[in-house]
């Protein structure tokens, strides 16, 4: 079966619909355990605490997602939102291939490129 411009546009709409459910399903889960564990804490306003460093990074998250707080898996969750439209460009290298335009699979791989590096450099 051919790659139409049909087909790449369903494909990539359901590989969007995908993306953005899970990314809500694993926020939405980690915010109830989240509220179930500390729920009851009085908020402290005076006092700002950012996120540790090792979790400003894309790989960081994934390495604390074994420590058991769920405000690592939201993060994760925004990771995969964030990842999504990263999906979508790493696809569309797939399907400009398939239908043999070189010059958008070309493009889209600096764009890949760009994106990932991006996502994955720290600071």
């Amino acid at each position: 079966m051919a790659w139409t411009d049909e087909r790449v546009d369903i494909a990539i709409g359901n590989l969007l619909r995908a993306g953005v459910g899970l990314s809500a399903a694993i926020v939405l889960a980690a915010g109830v355990w989240y509220l179930v564990r500390h729920g009851s804490e009085a908020p402290h306003y005076a006092v700002f605490r950012g996120e540790r460093a090792e979790l400003r990074g894309a790989t960081g998250v994934v390495r604390a997602l074994g420590e058991g707080r769920p405000s690592n898996w939201i993060q994760f969750g925004l990771l995969l939102l964030i990842a999504t439209p990263v999906a979508r460009v790493a696809f569309s290298i797939f399907a400009f291939a398939a239908q043999r335009d070189w010059t958008y699979v070309v493009v889209t791989l600096i764009v890949l490129g760009i994106l990932t590096y991006s996502l994955f450099s720290s600071g």
